[in-house]
């Protein structure tokens, strides 16, 4: 038996399942928007830009790139110091935290762009103004302690963060969310009427006998309801009662 299916029969059954598809795919864009409104707290980014660099002049120009190349070298070993518990658990005493050296790495982010000598510390919280202390308290800690870990006087603080007088957060994205659960609502709403279509095995159209049975149609029983055959008669003349009976009411009347 032939399985395949035409354009024109997957027109057909997302037209016959359309509401379904429709409630699904709204239906899931709602519920991910209402979910992240109200059930998911939002996260504050703030971020905190240092420089690495000598402080004393040089003359040698040749010296001094190979300064800015040792610079730019040391920034992958100061990323995995200000990560440190060294460092981390003396911003946890500053600012009087109550969590675990761990648990602050995980909203600590470190990243230079381009191979500069410029290095952000993002620091992340459902509190604004508590990331803006976290990443400015981590990069000055960090700033105090890297002359004694390694003898290095080459870090200014380039941009401190700043509490914004609108905090936007970061995450969650809302329009983001919305979006990708209306793509799946669409989906699963297509796959839903198709699977529906394809496991429903009744017969409801000529085409659904010849299809299924491999036989011709010779005839077409119409259906004729009560109120189509009341319109083609007198309805003074004919009535039908519930049992499905016949009576002429004139007839009636002259015997």
């Amino acid at each position: 038996m032939d399985e395949t299916i035409t354009i024109t029969e997957i027109a057909q059954i997302i037209r016959k399942r359309l509401g379904l598809i429709l409630g699904l795919t709204f239906g899931a864009a709602l519920i991910s928007g209402l979910f992240t409104l109200f059930f998911i707290t939002p996260t504050y980014q703030a971020d905190s830009q240092f420089l690495v660099n000598q402080n004393q002049s040089q003359v040698d120009s040749t010296a001094e790139l190979n300064d800015i190349r040792t610079n730019i070298e040391l920034i992958n070993t100061y990323s995995v110091i200000i990560k440190s518990n060294r460092v981390l658990d003396e911003v946890i005493d500053e600012l009087n935290l109550a969590m675990t050296s761990g648990t602050l790495s995980e909203k600590l982010s470190v990243s230079n762009e381009n191979n500069s000598q410029v290095v952000t510390v993002s620091a992340t919280d459902s509190d604004p103004e508590m990331a803006v202390e976290i990443a400015n308290t981590t990069v000055n800690v960090f700033k105090n302690q890297i002359g004694e870990l390694m003898n290095k006087d080459n870090v200014n603080i380039l941009n401190a963060a700043e509490l914004p007088d609108d905090p936007t957060p970061v995450s969650p994205n809302t329009l983001l969310n919305v979006a990708i659960a209306f793509v799946l609502g669409a989906m699963v709403g297509i796959g839903l009427a198709f699977l529906l279509e394809f496991i429903d095995t009744s017969i409801k159209t000529e085409a659904d006998i010849d299809h299924t049975l491999g036989i011709p149609v010779i005839g077409i029983v119409s259906k004729i309801s009560e109120k189509d055959l009341l319109n083609t008669q007198n309805p003074s003349m004919v009535r039908i009662n519930r049992g499905g009976a016949r009576y002429d009411d004139q007839a009636k009347k002259t015997s």
